[in-house]
């Protein structure tokens, strides 16, 4: 299994810009799907964004569609969450989750498809 590492979290004002980082460590890192998800106090952990193998296709929660960027580097074992203008309601700690497939551009939204996860890094936005 790969090892996730995410970081790049902290205090942030709404409509400021943050960005996320999850490095990942043992297989290779090109033969997973990466995703993200966050879990604010009191409420379940939901999807945030997902990228293919290859980088080629990415999703996103409607909620941030248009504000948020996945992207991956395959040779720095990278995945990164761009979070532009975000909102008081984003505050959560997100966690990057990887996901082995064997197509190169397949994506997965559910958390139960996610095989590794990390530790998570907290993300707060002021008001």
């Amino acid at each position: 299994q790969v090892q996730l590492v995410e970081s790049g979290g902290g205090l942030v004002q709404a409509g400021d810009s943050l960005r996320l980082s999850c490095v990942a460590s043992g297989r290779t890192f090109s033969s997973y799907a990466m995703g993200w998800f966050r879990q604010a106090p009191g409420k379940e952990r939901e999807f945030v964004a997902a990228v293919s193998r290859s980088g080629a296709n990415t999703k996103y929660a409607d909620s941030v569609k248009g504000r948020f960027t996945i992207s991956r580097d395959n040779a720095k074992n990278t995945v990164n969450l761009e979070m532009n203008s975000p909102k008081p309601e984003d505050t959560a700690v997100y966690y990057c989750a990887a996901r082995f497939s064997t197509i190169s551009s397949s994506i997965a939204t559910t958390e139960d498809l996610f095989y590794s996860w990390g530790q998570g890094t907290q993300v707060t936005v002021s008001s």
